[in-house]
């Protein structure tokens, strides 16, 4: 399954500051996994987005349990699954089997 999730820091800059390193190497560790294709800050810098593939929505509550922002209550999350329907052809089949796939120009 394809997931959208919007990180929104509810905590001041230096608590955020003070997590940054172990959030990083969380998303780092998932990307690494392949659990993660994109990850990145939001601008204006109010939280971060990921889009992630996972089995199913328990292995993505797991896979959050872990990052320092969570677990800190650094952020609210917000998560939103998705069912591609189409995908360029460059993006990863596995991440969206069904969708199909559109050639570039």
């Amino acid at each position: 399954m394809l997931f959208i999730i919007t990180l929104t820091y509810r905590r001041p800059a230096d608590e955020i500051k003070a997590q940054l390193d172990a959030h990083r190497g969380w998303l780092v560790a998932n990307t690494r996994a392949g659990r993660i294709a994109v990850a990145g800050p939001l601008e204006p810098p109010t939280g971060g987005l990921i889009v992630t593939h996972c089995a199913d929505r328990a292995e993505l509550e797991d896979m959050l349990a872990e990052d320092a922002f969570v677990t800190h209550g650094l952020v609210d999350v917000h998560i939103q699954c998705v069912s591609p329907a189409l995908r360029h052809e460059d993006f990863p089949v596995r991440w969206a089997v069904d969708a199909k796939a559109i050639a570039g120009r």
